[in-house]
């Protein structure tokens, strides 16, 4: 099945180490090979950041342009994509005046607003070895991982989790001020309770929708079943109450935090206190006590898991970015991840170190070599 949603050119201009590209593909798997340090995951990201959010990586605007006498250059990424309503072309990159640090977006070479305009026409879901590390580390992490898959099914929740960070942040300082006007405090209140109720929501229907997928296990091929469970009072409450009345309990909690949350210097609820975990359903156990390698495959699960739903409830899948995801993979599971790929209604960009890993592929995926500022189709390398 061919992908609903492809990449089918980008064009960097001094991003990272690549001080240009124009590459096209034609495949619905990119298959990229290439030594440590020639740029493979700098081709990744610069997909990442063709639509919302802030990268594979999170980076900053000043780490995104390549160096050159110890300063970074303005950069741009631009895509192509094909869909069967027509192809459009997007792109992102620094201020060309270098007057702001915040990233300019075009479609079709008109600026856009606002990112939930990207999150319309694309998105992106990425797993790194960096991942590996997912559920030893805080819970932010594991909170932008869940958010960036609510926003491929649903493209407002980027603006629900926006609002209530941008509302909580007004009513820390005030806090923190000894500012005590009630009724501004309550507006701001008001705001977090509307906004967390909504991203919970938006990330409890995710969880739920994405269970029901991964239960029936066609899209995971032998990947274990997982389950992903929310660790959020929130979540908790919505499950039982009206969204509401959640709200209302929530406000109410906040005004009543203020002196505790003054002191901390932060707010004790709201959705950016949300967690999750995955579970692995045929050992019942949750990923934080599995494995490194079971701790991958439940992650592979998901976002395998992940595409095809988004597939379904959107009309196009995410792109796919898997950075080295074959390396612990043995012989057996790395066949099988590619079959599942193949099988999946989305386009995927693979990497590895070696072109050897992708021999199942040929015939499949365009299978090209990245070297210094260049890439080549595997077969004009000279590799076997």
């Amino acid at each position: 099945m061919q992908p609903m949603l492809r990449l089918i050119r980008l064009r960097l201009a001094d991003f990272r180490s690549w001080s240009s590209l124009d590459a096209g593909f034609d495949a619905a798997i990119v298959a990229i090979a290439g030594e440590n340090g020639v740029g493979k995951t700098n081709l990744l990201e610069a997909i990442s950041l063709i639509g919302p959010g802030r990268g594979l990586r999170g980076a900053r605007m000043g780490e995104l342009g390549r160096r050159v006498d110890g300063a970074a250059r303005p950069w741009a990424a631009a895509g192509r994509f094909d869909t069967p309503a027509g192809a459009f072309d997007l792109g992102t990159g620094s201020h060309p005046e270098g007057t702001s640090d915040r990233r300019v977006f075009r479609l079709d070479g008109q600026p856009l607003r606002t990112q939930s305009e990207l999150a319309d026409r694309v998105a992106a879901v990425w797993l790194t070895p960096q991942m590996d590390r997912l559920f030893q580390e805080g819970a932010s992490g594991r909170r932008r991982f869940l958010d960036r898959l609510a926003w491929a099914l649903e493209p407002t929740h980027a603006r629900e989790v926006a609002a209530h960070d941008n509302a909580m942040s007004q009513r820390n300082r005030l806090l923190a001020q000894g500012r005590g006007d009630a009724r501004w405090l309550a507006g701001l209140e008001d705001a977090m309770a509307r906004h967390a109720v909504a991203a919970t929501a938006a990330r409890r229907a995710l969880a739920l929708r994405l269970n029901a997928v991964m239960a029936s296990g066609a899209a995971t091929g032998v990947f274990p079943a997982a389950r992903m469970e929310l660790v959020c009072p929130i979540a908790a409450a919505l499950a039982g109450q009206p969204a509401l009345a959640v709200e209302d309990a929530l406000r109410v909690a906040l005004a009543a935090d203020r002196r505790r949350d003054a002191a901390a210097g932060g707010a004790a609820r709201g959705a950016h206190r949300a967690d999750m975990t995955l579970v692995h359903v045929p050992k019942d156990q949750v990923a934080e006590i599995c494995s490194t390698g079971e701790q991958k495959a439940l992650l592979i699960s998901t976002v395998l898991a992940h595409a095809a739903l988004i597939a379904e409830a959107r009309g196009f899948a995410p792109l796919l970015l898997l950075d080295e995801v074959a390396a612990h993979l043995d012989t057996a599971r790395r066949e099988a991840l590619f079959a599942a790929l193949a099988a999946l209604p989305a386009q995927v960009f693979l990497t590895g170190t070696e072109t050897e890993v992708f021999r199942p592929l040929r015939g499949i995926a365009d299978i090209v070599v990245a070297r210094p500022g260049i890439l080549l189709p595997a077969g004009e390398t000279g590799s076997p």
